[in-house]
C-alpha cells in the first residue's frame, strides 16, 4: 500500500502507518472486512482519527462515508483519543446504592475527569457501565484488565496511584 502517502498526525508514527498499512493490504478486496480493519487499526493508533479513516478508505476503496458510518455506529470504535487506562465504574443498582457516584466524583476531582472523557494527559479515561456482572463485590471498577471490588471514596486515589 506504499502508493499512497501518509497524512501528518501529532498522534500517528511512521511505524504505526506502517502497521496500518500491513492491515489494510492482508484485508483487501475482503468484503465485510471493514470492522477487522478498523478494531485492528484502532488497536494500533488507540483510536481511529479522521486522516486515518481516510486512509484506510482509500486503501479499502471504500467510500468515506462507508468507513466513517461503521466507525460511528458502533461503541467498539472511539473516534476520540483514549487514555493509557480506561476507567470502567459500574453504575447499576448494587454499586450505585453502596456509593459508586461517590467514587466517580472523586475520580472527577482529582483528575478533572468526565464521564466518558480522556484527562488531559492522557492518562485515563472514564466510562460508567450498566453492569460489570460482579454485584457481589460492589461497588466495582475496572482499571485495564484489573477489577477492584468494594470499591471505597476514600481508596479509590490510592488505587489510581499506581496507574500514574
Amino acid at each position: 500500500m506504499t502508493e499512497f502517502e501518509h497524512p501528518q498526525h501529532p498522534d500517528i508514527t511512521e511505524a504505526m502507518w506502517q502497521e496500518v498499512d500491513k492491515i489494510i493490504e492482508a484485508h483487501q478486496g475482503k468484503p465485510g472486512s471493514i470492522i477487522a480493519v478498523l478494531r485492528e487499526c484502532q488497536n494500533a493508533v488507540g483510536y481511529l482519527p479522521v486522516p486515518l479513516m481516510d486512509h484506510i478508505s482509500q486503501g479499502l476503496n471504500l467510500p468515506r462515508s462507508d468507513v466513517f458510518g461503521v466507525a460511528s455506529f458502533y461503541s467498539l470504535f472511539s473516534l476520540e483519543p483514549k487514555g493509557r487506562h480506561l476507567i470502567k465504574v459500574c453504575t447499576g443498582t448494587a454499586c450505585y446504592v453502596k456509593g459508586i457516584k461517590e467514587v466517580i466524583s472523586r475520580i472527577s476531582n482529582e483528575y478533572h475527569l468526565e464521564e466518558g472523557c480522556t484527562s488531559e494527559d492522557r492518562c485515563f479515561s472514564l466510562e460508567s457501565v450498566r453492569c460489570l456482572g460482579a454485584c457481589g463485590l460492589a461497588p466495582v471498577m475496572v482499571v485495564g484488565d484489573n477489577i477492584y471490588g468494594d470499591v471505597k471514596a476514600d481508596k479509590v486515589l490510592g488505587i489510581l496511584k499506581q496507574y500514574t
